[in-house]
């Protein structure tokens, strides 16, 4: 039976700079407008880079009945970029087509250094699926416009629902 229910959507823009204050937050609001078509976005809540800061709102998001957990930042390579080490352990389920979709983009060529991961969480009873973006917008338009076509089959899926 197809899901009716609206999928629930938690936000996370992991940024040093924004957090401090000294940066606006132009992805994570891109992300919420573009994600608002597929489901009720929450956020974005901005935290700094860092494992435990980005492990810690993942699982929080997922404990508040989330569904889908879409982080926009740190999946580069500098010293603090630290969202997939963060997301990683959380994970019980990759997805690497998606993260495959993420890397290979012939009109981005740095897409293919962005770390970031993509699969099934499930803390508290709850699951959900957890994708890391990059934080630039470009890569938040790229990141939704592939995955986003895939969130009710993937959640329907997570709640063992059947093939349509």
């Amino acid at each position: 039976m197809a899901r009716m229910q609206t999928i629930r959507i938690a936000l996370i823009t992991v940024s040093d700079r924004v957090s401090a204050g000294a940066r606006e937050d132009l992805s994570g609001p891109l992300a919420a407008s573009l994600l608002a078509e597929f489901g009720a976005v929450s956020g974005p809540i901005v935290v700094p880079d860092g494992v435990e800061s980005v492990s810690e709102m993942i699982t929080n998001a997922i404990y508040s009945g989330a569904e889908v957990v879409f982080t926009t930042g740190g999946t580069g390579i500098t010293s603090r970029d630290l969202t997939p080490e963060a997301t990683e352990p959380l994970i019980k389920q990759r997805l690497w087509g998606i993260e495959h979709l993420m890397r290979d983009n012939p009109r981005v060529p740095t897409a293919a250094i962005s770390r970031g991961v993509a699969g099934v969480a499930e803390f508290g009873g709850n699951r959900a699926f957890v994708m890391n973006a990059p934080g630039s917008q470009g890569g938040v338009k790229d990141a939704i416009a592939a995955v986003g076509p895939l969130l009710a089959h993937i959640v329907e899926q997570m709640a063992d629902g059947d093939h349509e």
